[in-house]
């Protein structure tokens, strides 16, 4: 089934706003694998009718990868110009499926002038089932062993550790935790802009080190909530060649899943 996504520009012409804007992202936009977890969230948007658009064409980079890098300078140019365009909407409220962005829009922007209510979409998630805005049968997952994976710009940089779970929780599965999670969670070796330079020299990459970690929780599936993390830790079972014992989703893929029973 074809869904229509509505863009900002599109409401404004027909004198309509939305309640949130879904910022989609550079890896949601592009990389071919993180187009699925934007789908996924959109169809549960639609299904639950939540109003919501996108800014289309006129979303750039949050330029979370220029400051991590050093560029400052390519940072400040970026977030400039989509504080300029969100707010030229009166943009109140940003969900969006990647921690990076989420942790760019929501501490960094208001430094800039850019000021706007900012959620992860498993705390938007996690709140529409709340509100009872979202029901589904948790019959798919129900006993199945799954683990999560802590992306470190959502759980340590601002400490939500709880939504993701709570999803997991209600799909009736098993949540098993890794090793290292939470406050203590092994990062997946893709933050701070390290997903766009060669490795460093060393003994073992961070996301095999990550991935035997998930591995060793003994699971059928790994849960990310990361478009970033889900790249890295699906090189690492590659590596591992678990491709078909172990399945890596996002947190939105198994509520739209669980929705489709």
């Amino acid at each position: 089934m074809k869904i229509e996504v509505p863009t900002l520009a599109e409401l404004k012409e027909k004198n309509k706003k939305a309640e949130i804007v879904f910022w989609v992202g550079c890896a949601g936009s592009f990389d071919e694998r993180a187009k699925k977890i934007t789908k996924a969230f959109v169809k549960i948007l639609v299904d639950s009718k939540i109003s919501f658009a996108v800014l289309g064409s006129e979303e750039i980079c949050t330029g979370d990868p220029a400051k991590r890098s050093g560029n400052e300078f390519l940072f400040q140019m970026q977030a400039m110009q989509n504080i300029s365009t969100l707010d030229k909407y009166g943009v109140k409220k940003i969900v969006t499926t990647c921690p990076h962005c989420f942790n760019t829009l929501k501490n960094e922007y208001p430094q800039l002038g850019g000021t706007y209510e900012v959620l992860h979409h498993s705390q938007f998630l996690d709140e529409l089932i709340k509100n009872k805005k979202l029901s589904f049968k948790d019959g798919l997952y129900k006993g199945k062993r799954i683990t999560y994976h802590d992306p470190c710009y959502l759980g340590r940089a601002n400490q939500v550790y709880e939504s993701p779970r709570n999803l997991i929780l209600k799909l009736k599965a098993e949540l098993v935790e890794m090793k290292n999670c939470k406050s203590k969670g092994l990062c997946c070796g893709a933050g701070g802009a390290q997903m766009f330079k060669e490795a460093e020299k060393g003994d073992k990459e961070i996301n095999i080190k990550r991935t035997e970690q998930a591995l060793e929780a003994n699971t059928e599936i790994i849960a990310a909530a990361c478009p970033f993390c889900n790249t890295m830790l699906s090189d690492g079972i590659k590596n591992k060649e678990m491709e078909n014992k172990v399945a890596l989703m996002d947190i939105a893929e198994l509520i739209a899943n669980a929705k489709e029973l």
